[in-house]
Formats: structure tokens, sequence, C-alpha cells
């Protein structure tokens, strides 16, 4: 069996953190120009198509015809937290808060999902992974409040808390997924959820935006819609492809190490591509996430 060479895995882990940091300002982007709930489920229903592709490609189409009712069950759950859910705060939010800024509070979610983990599921938090989750909810708290304490006590705008409610979304998927998707692999599980909560998100879009909506996307310029398809292809079935192959590689938290980088790209991302500027609180909130982050990091493999 051949195996890829250690320097192309890391080179393609740092292209799934580029690509994940630009899905920020991407979707930034796509959430200006179509209306938010019909871009989100077109996003999914396109990623599903991809991914079916892939499990084709890898024979294993019948993973997911085998999974049984409680298994479906169970996806349906996570699809409605992390697929749907996830896909309607995160557009929404986009159209209200800068890419960087909202990318840089979404990294919150690690110390998040590992506190959950600890209360729920009993895991152990030694000393770095604490210190971790005090400088990374620390640093995004400066982000969302712009640096200014007092916007905390009920003066955030509207894009903080729609990017809090994708945080809330992710953080619920993936402690659920720790429950409900045990015994599905993880392109089978990802694929399964891309499919039902496109589904939801397509019939979410249509009570609430009508097909007036749809009707419109005919009138959407080629390069939105090639952004879409970067989102798409690239940062559903690309990056996750990068990021699976790299677990395989050098395991879980190497390969975890990466995700650091996703705020700092999608910061820099947002600054060059769209222009958004590069506040103090900004740089220093991010400065303090990505290092609780690494502290995190490395108190899970201490």
């Amino acid at each position: 069996m051949n195996h890829a060479p250690h320097w192309r895995i890391h080179a393609q882990l740092l292209g799934m953190a580029l690509i994940w940091g630009a899905a920020w300002t991407w979707g930034r982007i796509v959430a200006q120009a179509m209306p938010p709930l019909t871009a989100a489920s077109l996003r999914f229903l396109i990623s599903t198509v991809f991914l079916l592709l892939w499990l084709y490609h890898r024979d294993r189409l019948r993973a997911l015809t085998a999974l049984n009712r409680r298994q479906w069950a169970g996806l349906a759950l996570a699809a409605a937290c992390g697929v749907s859910g996830y896909a309607i705060f995160f557009m929404l939010g986009l159209r209200h808060i800068g890419a960087g800024r909202a990318a840089v509070i979404f990294s919150i979610n690690p110390a998040l999902i590992m506190l959950g983990a600890a209360w729920l599921f009993g895991e152990r938090l030694n000393r770095r992974i604490l210190g971790g989750m005090v400088l990374a909810v620390g640093g995004s708290l400066i982000v969302a409040a712009r640096g200014n304490p007092l916007l905390l006590l009920g003066a955030l705008g509207t894009g903080e808390y729609l990017i809090f409610g994708c945080v809330f979304c992710w953080v619920s998927y993936s402690l659920i997924g720790r429950r409900v998707l045990t015994g599905i692999d993880a392109l089978t599980a990802t694929t399964a959820t891309a499919l039902i909560g496109g589904v939801m998100l397509l019939a979410v879009s249509l009570a609430a935006e009508g097909a007036v909506a749809w009707a419109g996307l005919a009138h959407i310029a080629p390069s939105i819609w090639l952004i879409l398809l970067a989102l798409s292809f690239g940062a559903t079935l690309l990056a996750y492809l990068w990021y699976f192959e790299g677990i395989a590689a050098l395991g879980a938290g190497s390969t975890a190490a990466y995700m650091t980088l996703i705020p700092v790209f999608a910061v820099l991302i947002a600054a060059l591509w769209l222009h958004e500027p590069l506040t103090l609180s900004l740089v220093a909130g991010g400065t303090l996430t990505v290092c609780g982050m690494l502290l995190m990091q490395s108190g899970r493999r201490a």
C-alpha cells in the first residue's frame, strides 16, 4: 500500500486551513449577493452531489444504504444542528458582520466542545486545557466586543449574536455526534448529514424566502456561482478529504494543530479580499484565541 509522503500531507493540511479560512470570506460574498437561506441550501445540496460521487469512487455507497433507522434518526438530529442550524446562522451572520471577526468569534468552539465533553462525558481537563480555554474565550469576546467590555452587557450587534448561534449549533453537533454517530465512519456521516441538512435548508428557504428567491437565481452573476461552488466543493469536499488523510497519516492531534491557522487565514483573506480593517481588538483578540487553541492542543497531548 502506497502512503503519501509527509510533506504532501502537511501541504494538504495547510491547504485545508487556507480553504476553511477563505470560506468565511466566500460566505460573506455569497450572503450579500443571494438570499441567505437559499444560498445555504444550495451549498449543501451541491456538496451532497460531490460527496455521493466520492462515496461511489471509494465503493462505499453500501455503507450509506446499510444504515438502520436509529442511525438515520441520529444523523437527522446531527444534521439539524451541524448543517441546517449552523448554515442558517452562518449565512445570516455574515450579512451583518465582517468575515474575519466572525471567524475569530467562531474559534471559541473548541474550548466549548472540550468543556461540554468534560461535563457530559467526564473527559478530564488539565491546567493547560483550562488555561487555553480562558485565552480562547477571552480572545473571542474581545473581538465580539470590539475591545469594549461594556458591549458584552447587552449591546452586541445582530451579527455577533448570529455567529454565537453558529457556535452553539456546531458545539451541539460535535457533542451529539459523540453519542449518536458511533459506528458510522466519518465520510458516510458527512454525506448523510449534508443530504439531510440540505433538504431541511431547502424547506426552510422555501418557507421563509419563497419561490421568488429561487427564481431570482437566474440573475446572479457567474462570479458568485463560482464562489458558491468553491464553498460546496472546496470547503466541504476537498478540505474534508485532506483532513481525513491527515488524521490517517499523522494522527488526530497533529492534524488538529492546523486548525489553529484557520482564524489567521480568515482574517488575512478578509483583509486582502474584502478590505476589512485589521483593528487592534481583532488582532489582539485573534492572537489570544490562537494561543489558547495551541495551549489546549498541547494539553490534550499531555
